[in-house]
């Protein structure tokens, strides 16, 4: 029974009530007059005019309208029905404009014309209707009717593009990084934190065309993308900004132009965060706001960065020893966090003791939505008024203007498959609407499990900023919560992302330049691409410029269908190129493997080898990971991370300047510029680190004169400066370091002789891949099946290994004769596990080196083997064998136990129909249990149904799968139905699954139970 949802569910619950009583515009009261009409009128003739500057009147009957040029590509229109203009968001989400443009009217006879230099604003005048032309008279928009309203709703109707896509919206929870054509989008707080809500959701969209509107209102919005297109905004006046841009990203740029641009967060906010209650913790048992210390100190024992801690998230939960505990945790190196429920009247004297992260909830989204605004603007305030440091808040419900202030968060839901799903185009889609800073919990809050724990948080470590939240399921969400191979993985991938910093974080600046976040969907850098507005691109997403991530969202080791767009990308992993556009069917893709791809040309600065931002001293290196295709740049910034001294010019940038041939052979350049500017803290001299991916090996690199060529990785390590080439990582890269450098003078390092990225001939590199679904017996000889597919050139002397982990052998094989080009060769090496070999999915690289086209290569490819546990050696009950996998509904399936609670071994007997069994799995639907039988088995037996602690309610089907086949099903059982034998035969099945699914869509008290289950073997 899932009692903390519960909880959680009925405390919002309780205060969606309050808010639907005082929810709408600016907040009505239940004794305010019903609307006057649910009739439409339509604006009608023009009955007057008059020019003031760059303020235009147009009266039509009683009604009037007012057009206001803000600059020479952003206006304004306003309609009042009634000839009395109003503005119920005052100056809360606009803020304030330099003088307007220079305009001019005319009148045409049948339309007025109003100007600027870049665009023309057409006002027919029978009736009035609005179309938007550019200054070359090319149109942007038209109306196809004229403003209409009836006595609480008005709308704009517009004639839509023959191929004209939207977007936007804010925070669309399933949706926004791709069009939202043939849809309807609402825009308003809705509560609905899971796929198909629109939480954070904004009242601005773009058009492929080259527009975007800003419906200035705490409104309600509809948005029909239909033909024509409608717009909608609850309320009877009509409030609307218009950008003219040159794409999307300019739109975006006039749009946070008006509303703000989004805030930089501190550098400590671009880490992982972690949130529990722990005073008095009802899930957790008693503990002390100080024992937050002890889960920092699991951070710190697992090596694993962590940037802040919330240590008051749950309803009720207050605090104690708050200095105290700040103090622990910056000796930690993170930052103390705290939950607002009910207020921030005691965040002054919260700040001076500490607090620099506030996270409000829905309590403060409050009557209407400029409740949510002010509370994040005045908690971001609140932050910076009592300290030194910068604002930092997270939001579940905001509004247009809090990009200037805040995380948008999209609330509290359960971790499993779905939940990754459709959060992938969530995040990019809202950077649409100029929330740079979007995310959700890894894994959710409710649920969850090890491996979706995992493939959660290796691509939201592409995002700018993330949390995990914990107290809430059955176990704690820390990442070092589950044990191996789980730890290792999520510390991989939060050190990646603590690496990265440096190249997230020059996207942080630049959005507070251009309001464009990191995160983002392809369609904005491939505005032409007629695939990157389609479903092909929904399940990926780019992270600056130069990476595209494509999550895995399903219990698989292979990812399908990834699409990438034009150019040179390189696999993160491997280093094998792909020409774009194409689509890739199959990606393999092992727990441990994100996919993730780099654009050619990119030159990604970052910090290596360090667990938190503060580990950096002033002799640290600074790396640079380097695509070389054509010439590129990338500028750095940097500035002392925490306080707001950079507001008044204390920051410093770097460029780095590639230069490099398209393709194929070349020499290779990589300048790095000056360091301009400055700021405390700022390193006048440091060592520089560069991985150039050119898939060539060089004739000599040099830094003013030849630097020393190393020949072994030891070697590297221990040198001050040189280089060395490996051409086993990633299909070759050029390793290179120097001594300390000044910063205040540029320098190059030239690499001659090599190439662009592909290496010399890049389309004679061989491609590896390996069947799916390949086995080891622990302890028993194997073989594991490679493919090698030669390029457009032969291969010879081909030899394939394996890289394995520790104490496992594998052989290298010999490919005997060359492999023609295009030809594919499946190679068959030898492999043993070690007898002591954990049941679980390993990852295994695959290595093949070959010449081709006159140069010795490399290829490699990751690959996933499943340990297998030895089959029965006789009859076994199915609780007492080595399960393969395990899903659950609800905590985790029990051994000789009822599922019982969310905890493990928290159930009772398992009890059916009042008999009691001994032996026996409880399952909560849905369920699915494995088992490795290798043939030797004969029959599975049980007694199955909803467990009696359930007292009579629950329904669902059980089934027994074999090798991928469907052996036996029941007929639907709820907890009132009698106890159903089952005998399935299994000669000569190797695998079997036993599964409990849910079959009325409810899952409340769905506690299956396998009795007496067991497996007749030989």
């Amino acid at each position: 029974m899932q009692t903390s949802t519960r909880m959680r569910v009925a405390a919002v619950a309780a205060l969606l009530g309050l808010l639907t009583a005082l929810a709408g515009p600016g907040g009505a009261h239940a004794d305010e007059a019903p609307p006057e009409s649910t009739e439409t009128t339509t604006v009608g003739d023009v009955t007057g005019f008059r020019a003031d500057g760059a303020v235009y009147r147009l009266t039509a009957g009683q009604a009037e309208a007012r057009v206001s040029f803000v600059s020479d590509e952003t206006f304004r229109i306003e309609l009042a029905p009634d000839g009395k203009f109003t503005d119920p968001t005052g100056d809360d989400i606009v803020l304030p404009q330099g003088a307007p443009p220079r305009t001019r009217w005319k009148d045409r006879g049948d339309r007025y014309e109003l100007s600027t230099s870049a665009v023309t604003l057409r006002a027919y005048k029978t009736p009035l209707r609005f179309a938007l032309h550019r200054a070359d008279g090319s149109r942007v928009w038209s109306e196809t009717k004229g403003l209409s309203w009836t006595g609480e709703r008005t709308v704009q109707t517009l004639a839509r593009g023959a191929t004209e896509q939207f977007y936007g919206a804010g925070m669309q929870n399933g949706r926004g990084n791709t069009t939202h054509r043939d849809k309807t989008v609402e825009v308003a707080v809705d509560y609905n934190w899971n796929d198909g809500g629109h939480p954070n959701s904004v009242p601005f969209y773009l058009s492929s065309a080259g527009y975007g509107v800003f419906r200035n209102t705490y409104a309600p919005n509809t948005y029909a993308f239909t033909d024509p297109v409608t717009t909608s905004a609850k309320e009877r006046r009509f409030d609307a900004y218009y950008f003219a841009g040159g794409g999307a990203k300019d739109v975006i740029g006039q749009y946070t132009d008006l509303t703000g641009k989004p805030f930089l967060p501190p550098v400590y906010g671009m880490e992982i965060g972690d949130a529990d209650c722990y005073l008095h913790n009802a899930n957790r048992g008693e503990r002390r706001t100080l024992d937050a210390l002890k889960v920092a100190d699991g951070y710190v024992e697992n090596d694993m960065p962590n940037g802040w801690m919330l240590v008051n998230d749950g309803y009720g939960c207050g605090y104690e020893d708050l200095e105290k505990t700040a103090q622990g945790l910056k000796d930690r190196n993170m930052e103390l966090g705290l939950w607002t429920e009910d207020g921030i009247d005691g965040l002054a004297d919260q700040v001076k003791a500490g607090q620099r992260v506030a996270k409000l909830d829905v309590a403060w989204v409050g009557p209407g939505y400029k409740f949510a605004l002010d509370a994040c603007k005045d908690a971001y305030r609140g932050i910076e008024d009592n300290s030194d440091a910068r604002g930092f808040t997270w939001a579940p419900e905001s509004w247009a203007g809090a990009q200037r202030c805040g995380v948008q968060w999209s609330g509290d839901q359960k971790g499993d498959w779905e939940y990754i799903r459709w959060q992938i185009p969530t995040y990019a889609g809202a950077t649409m609407s100029g929330l740079a800073y979007t995310t959700g919990d890894v894994d959710g809050i409710f649920g969850g499990s090890a491996k979706t724990y995992t493939r959660d948080l290796q691509w939201k470590m592409f995002l700018g900023t993330t949390m995990t939240m914990d107290g809430w399921a059955a176990k704690d969400k820390q990442p070092f919560r589950y044990g191996e191979p789980y730890t290792s993985i999520n510390r991989d991938y939060l050190k990646l992302k603590e690496s990265l910093l440096p190249y997230q974080y020059s996207y942080a600046h630049e959005a507070t330049e251009t309001g464009v976040g990191m995160v983002r969907p392809l369609v904005l850098e491939h505005p032409d691409d007629p695939k990157a507005a389609t479903e092909a691109a929904k399940y990926e997403f780019l992270s600056g410029e130069h990476f595209l991530v494509a999550p895995v969202y399903q219990d698989a080791t292979e990812r399908k269908d990834i699409y990438l767009p034009e150019g040179t990308w390189i696999d993160y992993w491997s280093g094998r190129t792909y020409q774009g556009p194409t689509t890739l069917d199959t990606y393999s893709a092992p727990l441990d493997t994100l996919p993730l791809f780099v654009k050619a040309g990119a030159a990604v600065p970052m910090w290596p080898g360090i667990r938190s931002y503060r580990d950096r001293t002033a002799d640290s290196p600074l790396a640079w990971d380097v695509y070389p295709q054509g010439d590129t740049s990338f500028t750095l910034y940097e500035d002392d991370g925490v306080t707001r001294e950079h507001r008044a010019g204390a920051y410093a940038t770097q460029r780095a300047d590639v230069r490099a041939p398209e393709h194929g052979a070349g020499d290779v350049s990589v300048t790095i510029n000056e360091s301009r500017g400055d700021f405390t803290g700022k390193q006048t001299a440091r060592p520089y680190e560069f991985t150039v991916h050119t898939g060539s090996e060089p004739r000599t690199v040099k830094l003013d004169r030849t630097l020393p060529e190393l020949t072994s990785k030891s070697a590297y390590d221990r040198a001050r400066q040189g280089w060395w080439y490996d051409r086993d990582d990633r299909g070759g890269v050029v390793h290179v370091k120097t001594a300390p450098l000044t910063t205040a003078k540029k320098f190059t390092v030239k690499l001659l002789g090599t190439s662009a990225v592909g290496g010399k001939k890049a389309s004679a590199a061989a491609a590896l891949t390996a069947p799916a679904g390949q086995e080891a017996a622990a302890g028993t000889p194997g073989t594991v099946l490679v493919d090698v597919t030669a390029g457009s050139t032969a291969l010879t002397g081909t030899t394939v290994s394996l890289r394995a982990p520790e104490g496992w052998q594998a052989a290298t094989v010999q490919v005997p004769d060359r492999i023609p080009a295009g030809a594919t060769r499946r190679v068959e090496v030898a492999l043993t596990p070690p007898k002591d070999a954990e049941v679980r999915e390993t990852t295994l690289t695959a290595l093949a080196r070959y010449r081709t086209g006159g140069e010795e290569r490399t290829s490699e490819q990751r690959l996933a083997v499943t340990v297998l546990p030895p089959p029965p050696g006789g009859d076994a009950w199915a609780s007492d064998l080595v399960w393969l996998s395990e899903t659950n509904g609800y905590g985790p399936a029990e051994r000789d136990r009822s599922n019982g609670e969310s905890g493990a071994s928290d159930g009772k007997r398992l009890t059916l129909a009042g008999t009691s069994y001994e032996k026996g799995i409880g399952v909560h639907a849905d369920s699915a249990i494995a088992f490795h039988l290798g043939g030797r088995c004969t029959a599975f037996t049980a007694d199955v149904g909803i467990d009696d602690e359930i007292n009579g309610y629950g329904e669902v089907a059980f089934s027994v799968e074999g090798d991928g086949k469907v052996l036996w099903t029941s007929p639907k059982l709820t907890g009132a139905s009698a106890t159903v034998p089952v005998e399935v035969g299994l000669d000569g099945v190797r695998r079997v699954q036993l599964k409990v699914t849910d079959t009325n869509g409810s899952k409340t008290g769905d506690h299956g139970d396998w009795a007496a289950a067991r497996f007749h073997c030989a």
